[in-house]
């Protein structure tokens, strides 16, 4: 079936000596992976290698076969040209994490469109603003809105937060709970948005410290996650 869609690129791997395996999150169907022969040797083509960058907005014309094969593309183009986020070394590098982290918890394949609007308007405010250190920390927290493990914070007065159940609490029952200052900063990113990010200050420490509370929730509430390889250069960059 020929689809015409908007798209973000989450991935692309080499295959073989001319071809790329792209993988996208698609405003009709959801993830997609794409074969896309013989990219990396064409200069006259109507797929070109800089368009499938991580986290790129895209409009696609593709075949969907729909039997969980790869899929092909016939033409791409930018939808949304970025100014900065490839080219500025902080930004590149929060891409790289989040493109990590994408496609590591988005499986579904069917439309949701809620969720692409999310993404879309999430890397169009990151690419428009000053690099901004909270911004992956707020963008993970909004994230587990579609993931279906959104924490409670009806509770936010209790000092413990239960990473197994998602609330937060007045007593420590079990190992999952924390509790201390990062608990205390971690309660700061709910119920604000991007646009409030610059009164949120925190330092390197204390940064890290709610970004690893995060990614343990991550660990236990979505099966097979495992932290991003590109957290080490996103820490020593912002550190």
């Amino acid at each position: 079936m020929i689809t015409t869609t908007r798209a973000i690129v989450f991935s692309s791997i080499k295959y073989g000596e001319a071809d790329l395996i792209a993988t996208c999150f698609t405003l009709t169907d959801g993830l997609k992976t794409y074969l896309l022969r013989g990219i990396l040797k064409s200069k006259k083509g109507k797929l070109k290698t800089s368009y499938f960058q991580p986290l790129m907005q895209l409009e696609i014309v593709a075949n969907h076969k729909n039997k969980g094969t790869l899929e092909s593309i016939r033409e791409a183009k930018v939808s949304y040209p970025y100014d900065s986020l490839h080219t500025q070394i902080l930004k590149s590098s929060i891409v790289l994490f989040l493109a990590e982290i994408l496609k590591n918890t988005i499986q579904e394949e069917e439309s949701n469109e809620h969720l692409f609007q999310f993404l879309e308007s999430s890397f169009q405010w990151l690419d428009t603003n000053e690099t901004e250190p909270n911004f992956h920390i707020l963008f993970l927290l909004k994230l587990t809105q579609f993931l279906g493990c959104y924490p409670d914070p009806s509770n936010a007065h209790f000092q413990y937060f239960n990473k197994a159940e998602g609330v937060f609490q007045e007593s420590d029952p079990i190992d999952y709970c924390e509790t201390g200052a990062h608990v205390k900063n971690f309660k700061r990113f709910f119920g604000i948005n991007f646009d409030s990010l610059n009164d949120l200050k925190l330092t390197k420490s204390e940064r890290s410290r709610v970004l690893n509370l995060v990614l343990d929730y991550y660990h236990l509430h979505l099966q097979g996650f495992k932290k991003p390889k590109s957290l080490l250069v996103l820490n020593q960059l912002f550190n």
